[in-house]
């Protein structure tokens, strides 16, 4: 990501709290941050349910098997900081929002299945974790200046809970901005992250490694698939420029299953079975719906989806819209010769130098 002055000291001196910090985009974004490329943070809070991930990824940085950029571990040993706690209780929120210049919300229930079968536990984690940080800094005064909601493109015209709960996940957030006028409430949302845990990388990876058979779910379904690191340039873009109430969207290619399944498999001799799509799955990804594009605006290399709430758009500068219609993964779909490059480009292949652990992409 290129960054201008004064991006490059953002995080200078701020203290940063992280939900769900040790998920597949966390564990990016603090690595990230810790390098000191938007400037030196005072502190940065790891907030999660779980002790093992957080030992896990303690000990990842005292091994150096996460990076031997020595800037990094000097942040990492001076500035992270973890803390146990689920954005379900209110005063474990309070507890760790208090001290937060910046918070960044990536905890969240996201399998599709799971959401569909315990739809009570998605609107917890999902809806309530956002209601308790909005509630926590509107009831407390905490000096919060930026929350930072991380979304899916599930959010968009959502057909399965999952979705469903992130879409409210952003209209609490977004309706945050009226009630909390001195804290700025922004989001992002993007599509399948190539090799996050859950995802269809990994999950072929396995498949393959096993012999087969590749489950496809339909030959013609199509996903964005963006990087981890693409994702975290969304969140760092918004942090610097999203106005309060705007919904971040990267601009990323998309690819159908089928031939991601070819791709990975190459010339061995696996068989690929069609299972039918998964309850609450969609066939196509939709980032911006045919309604959000009457008021998605361009903000340099990214899309945002600017708030319907009169009150947010008060004074704001007129903007073309940068869509005539909904971005969906089926208007450009990459050719199986660059669904291959760009599996290759992230070093992807059934083979490339890489592991996955609990489903996650390790270098």
């Amino acid at each position: 990501m290129k960054t201008g002055n004064s991006a490059r000291r953002l995080l200078a001196g701020k203290t940063l709290l992280v939900t769900g910090g040790t998920g597949s985009f966390g564990r990016v974004f603090v690595r990230r941050v810790l390098s000191g490329e938007l400037g030196t943070p005072r502190k940065v809070i790891v907030f999660s349910r779980d002790e093992a991930k957080q030992h896990d990824m303690r000990l990842a940085y005292l091994h150096k098997t996460v990076t031997t950029d020595e800037v990094i571990y000097r942040n990492f040993m001076n500035v992270l900081e973890f803390r146990i706690g689920d954005v379900r209780d209110y005063a474990a929120v309070c507890a760790a929002v208090q001290r937060a210049d910046i918070v960044v919300n990536a905890a969240a229930l996201k399998q599709v299945p799971s959401c569909e079968y315990f739809p009570g536990e998605a609107i917890l984690t999902n809806c309530m974790g956002a209601v308790n940080i909005a509630r926590a800094i509107g009831e407390n005064g905490y000096p919060v200046s930026t929350v930072v909601a991380i979304s899916t493109d599930k959010a968009c015209k959502p057909v399965n809970v999952m979705g469903m709960t992130k879409s409210l996940q952003e209209r609490v957030f977004v309706a945050a901005n009226i009630t909390n006028p001195d804290t700025r409430f922004v989001g992002v949302r993007y599509g399948n992250v190539l090799a996050s845990r859950g995802s269809v990388v990994p999950l072929f990876h396995e498949q393959i490694r096993n012999g087969g058979p590749v489950t496809v779910t339909a030959p013609g379904m199509t996903r964005f698939l963006l990087s981890l690191e693409r994702a975290v340039d969304t969140v760092f873009a918004a942090l610097a420029g999203a106005r309060r109430g705007e919904i971040y969207v990267p601009r990323a290619p998309s690819a159908t299953v089928s031939n991601l399944a070819r791709a990975l498999i190459g010339r061995r001799r696996v068989e690929v079975k069609v299972t039918g799509v998964r309850p609450g799955e969609k066939l196509h990804e939709i980032m911006v719906s045919e309604e959000e594009a009457n008021h998605c605006v361009r903000r340099g290399a990214f899309l945002a989806i600017r708030s319907m709430l009169p009150e947010l758009n008060a004074g704001a500068p007129r903007e073309a819209n940068a869509l005539s219609g909904e971005f969906s993964s089926a208007d450009s779909v990459l050719s199986f010769e660059d669904t291959v490059a760009l599996l290759r480009r992230h070093r992807l292949m059934v083979g490339d130098p890489v592991r996955f652990e609990d489903g996650e992409l390790l270098r």
